[in-house]
């Protein structure tokens, strides 16, 4: 029997961990130790060896140990790969079908999460990629032109370059998350989401699970009837009710276009219904995919929507009027984490910022 981690639970992992910090019956410590490593090994500054997961290693650890600093609930957020906004480029759009035999375009990625489907633009504001210009003629979508920097609540296009583009306006990071959690690699999404006020817009907006925004084109048909005409009210036939599309033919007897014009809710799958909506089959019969939104709609589960598989940890350790004594000379080679450290000679969980050292008994952030 074959078995996976599914993104769904590294992103559950990732929540409870940050919960976990924040919890007050837990205490965690960023830790740095084993400095002047070169006296262990000549070739660590050029060659530092691979870490090994023992018993043995772990008991090194807390022997080469020097400094901890607490971490609080402020210092430690979800997170999700950083995909910045560019003119010129083509991003793949969210989509509910994608695998390994109907992969994400141009990316060519297998799994949503590891698609470039959502942005972070110059002002720090996160958009989620709807539609990015896919037709008959463009199947892997087209180059984004105009930089989504509305914060509507209801999707649209973002300027007026007809680049086909469709963005959702999602949150924008906070200055405090800005200094701590922006890296190169990746971006934070807000804490407590399904609760915050902060989020409760976005969050409400989405409004309706299984809600449609869109409904992409894959064939465009032939001989659809009369040229030129517009089918409104065309239904969308699935598990759930009410959404409805325009459906617009061109002087060639194609669909020009599709657009959602009512969304419906509790769709997890759909088909358009021509027929119901009175729009000719023709001799070939136009293709539509209709996607399907996250559940509870785009923007009710941030982590789920752009996953947030990853927690991001911030610890700032220095030499200053709080730390004196911290020895900034060093060359530390070893950095991490450590859960519910014991106070000295005791076995009370150390939970305080500061503290007495065990040698100097000065107070301030660093335990020896």
């Amino acid at each position: 029997m074959s078995a996976i981690i599914t993104d769904q639970l590294r992103i559950l992992n990732a929540k409870e961990f940050v919960a976990s910090v924040a919890s007050t019956s837990n205490s965690y410590y960023a830790f740095v130790g084993l400095p002047n490593a070169t006296e262990v090994s000549s070739t660590w500054d050029t060659d530092p060896p691979d870490p090994r997961d023992n018993f043995d290693e772990e008991n090194n650890y807390w022997d080469t140990m020097i400094a901890l600093k607490k971490i609080n609930a402020s210092d430690v957020k979800q997170v999700v790969r950083k995909v910045t906004w560019q003119s010129g480029i083509t991003y793949d759009m969210y989509r509910h079908d994608i695998k390994a035999e109907n992969p994400s375009k141009p990316s060519n990625a297998i799994s949503l999460y590891d698609a470039n489907y959502y942005v972070v633009n110059s002002d720090y504001r996160v958009y989620i990629c709807l539609q990015n210009g896919t037709n008959p003629e463009n199947p892997s979508g087209r180059a984004s032109l105009d930089e989504p920097t509305f914060t509507d609540l209801e999707p649209r296009e973002a300027g007026t370059s007809g680049d086909g583009y469709v963005w959702k306006y999602l949150y924008t990071i906070s200055p405090s998350d800005i200094i701590k959690f922006d890296s190169t690699n990746f971006i934070p999404v807000p804490a407590d989401w399904e609760t915050s006020t902060n989020n409760a817009a976005v969050r409400n907006n989405a409004a309706t699970s299984g809600q449609l925004k869109i409904v992409t084109i894959t064939n465009r048909g032939v001989g659809l009837g009369t040229a030129n005409r517009t089918y409104t009210r065309v239904p969308v036939k699935g598990d759930g009710t009410g959404a409805e599309a325009t459906v617009v033919i061109n002087n060639n007897s194609k669909v020009e276009s599709v657009t959602v014009s009512s969304g419906g809710s509790g769709y997890t799958f759909g088909t358009l219904d021509l027929v119901s909506g009175g729009v000719p089959t023709g001799s070939t019969s136009p293709v539509f995919n209709v996607i399907i939104p996250p559940q509870g709609g785009h923007g009710a589960d941030i982590y789920r929507e752009l996953g947030a598989r990853n927690a991001l940890l911030y610890s700032r350790i220095e030499n200053d009027t709080e730390n004196p004594d911290f020895i900034t000379g060093n060359q530390i080679s070893r950095i991490g984490i450590v859960e519910n450290p014991e106070a000295y000679d005791s076995t009370q969980i150390l939970g305080l910022d500061k503290g007495k050292c065990n040698i100097c008994t000065k107070t301030h952030r660093c335990w020896l």
